[in-house]
């Protein structure tokens, strides 16, 4: 196939960190430019229905980094010359690209114009826009997670960019940011029809790019060589070679290329009308008439019966995740709208690098102490950082890491990652600052869940009937070095206790008490009988190990925020829950916890979806008026009692509310998108469904 030629703007803009001292903005191109942005302040013009643009003092600087052949990241941060950006009213931006004897714009690219469908403005405003509030007690918070291309249903973020169309002149209800808590792609979960675009794209965004049989000689054989780049072909590979624990890996993402490309899939149309353009969507048997379809039946005669069968489910398999697609793909013009016009932060989860990521210490050391893995989760990190990260909190990467960036990418570009490899995945591996404080009105505080756990030594009795084991506890989410680091960061912010805050867990503090019961009284056990809970159930909910739920308690109380709002996601239900705990010492602490899962990627089917469901339904009914009373003991147990009877023997205790939803219910499992109204007096939950139902 010739060389594709790339389109201009790969994604973006997209606003990130947004505060009245700074207002960066994120965008990928595929060839450098020269890029500064305008910023404007918008008012309403009494004689018309228009706006007046007046445009504002400002310093514009850009930070690029090549990435490949055809992937330049850029990072545009702009600062007021005199004060601060206005508040409170319209902010309208421009941004304006130099190459050579080419001048562009927004404008001149399309973009701006109201009649095209590919427009990123709303109304009849003239360019993108933001605003900054700020009173911390008139704030609107879109939140959530889990977004899938191939999951099912509809993708619900683009209630998000509805509200914003129906909103944006209306500063009382328009969204002021946008959280995005975790699953932002699923590397390990890759759909059949996209694995070729993919692994097209990765060849074109990178070039020479990276030559994974060097780190592993075993995919230089049979059948490894071919699978590699085959649909279906990497389930073993990842397993296998790599560690990995993920049930879905048959595509998994392993190339920085593929995790970039995944990103810009994802939050952009462009690389879909390129794919469109080039005939790169092809059908099953077309992929097999070109041996680009792994099969594990495929060449043994012994079994061509179990081959058949095979070929059926790979083509119902194709069928069905191109048919889900198709909505994901019509919702990316708005997507790639709303982005441009909220400020918007990021926190990774497991899924964004592999499922099941650092479950446990013995699968960590596990890939760690593997070539490939260990290198699969520094691209992972890597593109993490290159699409999240760096716009969440440009100074928590300093210059030494900037430059091992630029350094490891110039070579792979070339075909020489080598030269820097080792040193590249020893920094993204050591890295302890992937937290950060969003300068919200009120701040939020983004936990890292995944990268700072602590694993107990110590081991636990289980039994199961009688069958007794001592096995291990589900990892501490956040080590005591990793809480020290967030309070640094927080207090360093400029953040004042007696002040609201927002703590961004992407894991819930508070799940389903039901659900997690379940899990920890018959589902744990199982493990004596050989069965690894840990991967197959996701077993690291913060409940399941007493001590880090104490410690995350103890923390927030420290802290003394005058409201605490806990927002959350991964569950792929949302709920909302009220706790009031006390403590031995006689300190109180109030939580507010909402979470929303999943965007797009409804997962309560089948028969565990089926039980899940009916666990949900017996929860709904028990918790229905009823709160709940909870104690941890001195050995970190968590465990309901009676609130006639409560024990004095207790680290603290809490009395937990389930908020009801619009249903009638305390759990919403269709996809959804959380829009959180903080007011003075009361905190306003709505969740924003497929069916496109807003504010009247």
């Amino acid at each position: 196939m010739d060389s594709l030629t790339l389109p201009m703007i790969l994604s973006g803009p997209i606003v990130r960190r947004a505060e009245p001292t700074q207002i960066t903005l994120w965008i990928a191109t595929s060839k450098w430019y020269e890029i500064h942005a305008d910023l404007f302040r918008i008012t309403s013009n009494k004689d018309t229905s228009l706006y007046d643009y007046t445009l504002l003092q400002t310093n514009s600087e850009t930070n690029t980094i090549r990435m490949g052949k055809q992937l330049f990241v850029h990072l545009i941060k702009l600062t007021p010359i005199q004060g601060t950006f206005p508040l409170d009213t319209l902010l309208g931006y421009n941004t304006h690209f130099k190459r050579g004897t080419e001048m562009q714009d927004l404008k001149s690219l399309g973009l701006l114009s109201k009649d095209n469908y590919d427009s990123i403005v709303y109304g009849n405003l003239e360019y993108p826009s933001i605003y900054l509030n700020s009173s911390p007690q008139h704030c609107n918070v879109l939140y959530g997670s889990c977004r899938k291309p191939h999951g099912d249903d509809d993708d619900t973020l683009i209630t998000g960019d509805l509200l914003l169309e129906k909103e944006f002149h209306n500063l009382k209800i328009r969204p002021t940011t946008l959280f995005l808590m975790g699953d932002q792609i699923y590397a390990d979960d890759v759909a059949d029809p996209l694995f070729p675009i993919i692994t097209t794209l990765e060849k074109e965004l990178i070039g020479a790019g990276e030559k994974l049989e060097l780190i592993d000689e075993r995919l230089t054989t049979y059948p490894f060589q071919t699978a590699l780049n085959q649909v279906n072909g990497r389930q073993y590979i990842m397993e296998n070679f790599c560690h990995f624990t993920s049930s879905h890996s048959n595509n998994h993402l392993m190339k920085f290329g593929e995790y970039a490309a995944m990103y810009l899939l994802s939050w952009s149309p462009q690389l879909w009308e390129l794919a469109q353009e080039n005939n790169l969507f092809e059908s099953f048997d077309e992929l097999c008439s070109k041996n680009q379809v792994y099969f594990v039946f495929s060449d043994d005669e012994r079994y061509p019966k179990d081959n058949k069968l095979e070929q059926l489910h790979m083509k119902n398999r194709y069928t069905e995740q191109q048919e889900a697609m198709i909505s994901f793909q019509q919702s990316l013009y708005r997507i790639r709208r709303l982005l441009a016009n909220i400020p918007t932060y990021m926190m990774f989860d497991d899924h964004d690098i592999t499922d099941d990521w650092n479950i446990s210490y013995k699968w960590k050391e596990n890939v760690r102490n593997s070539p490939l893995g260990s290198h699969v989760i520094a691209n992972g990190l890597a593109a993490n950082w290159a699409f999240q990260g760096w716009g969440n909190a440009p100074e928590s990467f300093n210059d030494g890491f900037l430059w091992m960036m630029k350094s490891y990418f110039k070579m792979l570009s070339i075909g020489k990652m080598e030269a820097y490899q080792q040193e590249w995945k020893k920094t993204l591996w050591s890295f302890d600052s992937w937290h950060f404080v969003a300068p919200t009105n009120p701040m939020a505080v983004f936990l890292d869940t995944r990268t700072q756990r602590e694993y107990d030594s110590e081991p636990r009795p289980e039994k199961f009937g009688h069958l007794i084991e001592e096995t291990q506890w589900a990892p501490q989410l956040l080590s005591i070095k990793g809480w020290e680091n967030v309070t640094s960061s927080l207090f360093n912010s400029g953040w004042k206790s007696g002040t609201p805050l927002i703590m961004v867990s992407p894991t819930p503090l508070y799940g389903l008490g039901l659900i997690e019961t379940f899990l920890h009284d018959f589902v744990y056990p199982l493990r004596v009988l050989g069965v690894n809970v840990h991967t197959r159930f996701d077993f690291e909910a913060w409940k399941y190990n007493g001590k880090g739920f104490t410690e995350f308690l103890h923390q927030a109380a420290a802290w003394k925020p005058s409201r605490c709002i806990i927002l959350s996601g991964d569950v792929h239900y949302a709920s909302a829950v009220k706790a009031a705990i006390s403590f031995k010492d006689g300190r109180k602490l109030t939580i507010n916890q909402f979470t929303s899962s999943p965007m797009k990627n409804m997962s309560f089917g089948g028969i565990w979806g089926m039980v899940m469901k009916q666990i949900m339904a017996l929860n709904a009914l028990k918790r229905k008026n009823n709160n709940i009373y909870r104690i941890c003991t001195p050995s970190y147990y968590i465990k309901e009692v009676d609130k006639e009877n409560p024990s004095n023997s207790y680290l603290w205790k809490d009395e937990v509310s389930y908020q009801f939803l619009e249903n009638n219910s305390i759990i919403e499992t269709n996809n959804n998108l959380g829009f959180l109204m903080i007011r003075r007096r009361r905190l306003k939950n709505i969740l924003l469904k497929s069916d496109h139902k807003l504010l009247q």
